[in-house]
């Protein structure tokens, strides 16, 4: 397919299937990097990797899953090894998509390099990407087949299964996230609060095995204890409020998600 046509391609299928566009071109974004990234894992260029975050959550759930605009990787290896492995990977291309590594830089609280990654499709600019490059610290992935709509009527390759965290880890690093007094110095992080929410009210969340996750999590990070205080900045309820309302999730104030959150860590806590 001509580049033309795939953007008059993804105008058309956005329309007819009620996506926005923008979110639609990020979805192929995302599955032609996964296509690269298995590529190089069955061409013994890198021995694994796995999507986390919130790329990982609209793979599984499309649009019913907040919007998000980059992807967290994690690749085995300090965060050197992390960027050299991306770039070896990402050099071989996937179908008519190409992709170059732009200069990395590591990010001040965590342990994870974020570069952007340049994509074009037959030799013209498709989209750049963020990518964060976080560490492969769990064995255990999930194959997931994407939910995501309009791909498939595009005319170009549909990746899957791709490679996603394990929902009882995501879960448990989401927990971590948001209660780590030194990453919330810097970072707002309503959106996993959300995300746990979120994934409780489709059914998705296992107590027990959100708990054993959360205290392995805990461990390994050895940044603050399991179980953690909750205290929740007054700020972010604004934040959620909106995040909710974007999403079309049925809780109308931040108050009622911080209720809801609150009642899903006391679960977990004594599962």
């Amino acid at each position: 397919m001509a580049h033309e046509r795939l953007d008059k391609a993804l105008y058309r299928v956005a329309r007819d299937a009620d996506v926005d566009e923008l979110r639609l071109r990020r979805w192929v974004s995302f599955l032609a990097l996964c296509g690269v990234l298995q590529q190089a894992i069955d061409e013994g260029v890198i021995g694994d990797y796995h999507l986390k975050g919130g790329a990982a959550l609209e793979l599984r759930f499309a649009d019913r899953a907040r919007t998000t605009k980059d992807m967290d990787v994690g690749l085995p290896g300090t965060r050197r090894d992390r960027f050299v492995a991306l770039e070896r990977a990402v050099s071989l291309g996937f179908d008519d998509f190409k992709f170059r590594v732009k200069v990395p830089h590591d990010l001040e609280f965590v342990d994870t390099v974020r570069v952007d990654v340049a994509i074009t499709y037959r030799g013209r600019g498709f989209q750049t990407i963020q990518i964060d490059l976080g560490p492969a610290d769990e064995s255990a992935v999930d194959l997931v087949a994407p939910t995501i709509r309009g791909v498939a009527e595009l005319g170009i390759p549909v990746t899957s299964p791709v490679r996603c965290i394990t929902l009882d880890v995501q879960v448990a690093q989401k927990l971590h996230a948001c209660t780590n007094p030194r990453v919330l110095q810097a970072e707002n992080r309503a959106r996993d609060i959300l995300d746990i929410v979120f994934l409780d009210m489709l059914g998705q969340l296992d107590y027990k095995s959100a708990q054993v996750a959360c205290i392995r999590v805990f461990e390994q990070r050895a940044e603050h204890a399991w179980p953690p205080t909750i205290e929740v900045p007054a700020t972010w309820k604004v934040e959620l409020a909106s995040l909710a309302a974007e999403q079309g999730l049925p809780l109308a104030t931040g108050e009622e998600i911080l209720v809801a959150f609150s009642g899903i860590y006391e679960r977990v806590m004594r599962a």
